[in-house]
């Protein structure tokens, strides 16, 4: 079923569709959204098992994508922070009629260190977090949400931001937060990269804990066009620290789009 704030868009505009990444919820694109011109739809909602959706499940990769599709009967500008961009880069793969252009933000192909991928962390990383998740729900969500912000300039400052932000609204369920641990853990989508065929934005955070801006290289290296930025001091949620400029770099994929289709 379609949303009523799908409804009301008028198709002659750009929407963009924001996807939130694990543990957080669709409040935390509040800053985004509003920093938008009004001649752009936007559209935000709750992954399964996170804040209103807190009472769904999924299980993998595939239940987010469907989740995803089910949404948007158009094509749509998709942004997604963190594991929300590889929801976002296996919708363009697997639903290419819905993506008009994709942004991701802090996020990876692959999030895990391979032999062949160095940029990946560690997957004892993930396992901690399982661990601490089953002992410590409150705390390990707490620690995750400081993660954002680590060596950010504007850390502590962000920190309450995100706080605000993401605490407003219901908390995860356990369930959905163990599946995206897995799926962060072993989900590999470099393969993907390759065959991209719409625009891509790219948007990295030089200091973020969690994704390397190294990352860059694979998509610089298939997809010489997309804009791929690094936001010097900014850790994994670019889109607070750097507002205006995260905002700039999304409106020039929009405008890019648009002039495309006009």
């Amino acid at each position: 079923m379609i949303p009523d704030e799908f409804n009301a868009v008028t198709a002659a505009k750009p929407l963009c569709v924001f996807v939130h990444g694990w543990g957080m919820n669709q409040a935390i694109w509040r800053p985004v959204i509003d920093s938008l011109p009004p001649w752009i739809e936007s559209l935000a909602f709750d992954l399964p098992g996170h804040g209103t959706a807190a009472g769904r499940e999924f299980s993998d990769l595939d239940d987010l994508v469907d989740a995803l599709s089910s949404h948007v009967d158009r094509p749509a500008i998709w942004i997604g922070w963190s594991m929300g961009g590889l929801a976002v880069l296996k919708l363009a793969t697997d639903y290419p009629a819905k993506v008009q252009a994709m942004m991701l933000v802090s996020s990876s192909p692959c999030f895990v260190r391979r032999e062949d991928w160095p940029q990946g962390m560690p997957s004892g990383l993930f396992d901690d977090f399982s661990a601490e998740l089953e002992a410590d729900y409150d705390g390990t969500l707490r620690r995750f949400l400081s993660l954002q912000v680590k060596d950010s300039a504007q850390g502590r400052q962000l920190l309450k931001q995100l706080r605000q932000q993401v605490l407003q609204q219901p908390p995860a369920n356990i369930h959905a937060l163990r599946a995206g641990l897995e799926v962060l853990k072993n989900t590999d989508l470099r393969a993907q990269v390759p065959l991209l065929t719409m625009p891509l934005a790219v948007a990295l955070g030089e200091r973020d804990g969690l994704v390397n801006a190294d990352s860059a290289e694979l998509f610089n290296r298939h997809l010489p066009a997309a804009d791929i930025q690094v936001y010097a001091q900014a850790a994994h949620a670019p889109f607070l620290s750097h507002l205006p400029v995260f905002t700039a770099q999304l409106l020039q994929l929009v405008n890019h789009v648009h002039d495309t289709k006009n």
